[in-house]
């Protein structure tokens, strides 16, 4: 799985379902992973939880750019 970055006409609520989705869908890979060692679901977890901390990250950005307007450089 590539990385991919969050497109700047992204909600935050958007961005939440997305983790909500990740979230469930590494749920079933971690019981998948508990019935015995598999290396591609454990490959796969590993590219969620990347996932999931840009989309955190993405997250915390959009509601501080909310909250207090763009950054100014």
């Amino acid at each position: 799985m590539a990385t991919k970055h969050v497109s700047p006409s992204v909600t935050p609520n958007q961005i939440h379902l997305e983790i909500e989705r990740l979230s469930e869908e590494r749920q079933v890979l971690w019981h998948r992973l508990s019935q015995g060692l598999d290396p591609t679901v454990k490959d796969e977890i590993k590219d969620l939880d990347a996932r999931l901390q840009e989309l955190w990250q993405a997250l915390r950005m959009e509601k501080a750019r909310l909250r207090f307007g763009e950054r100014e450089e």
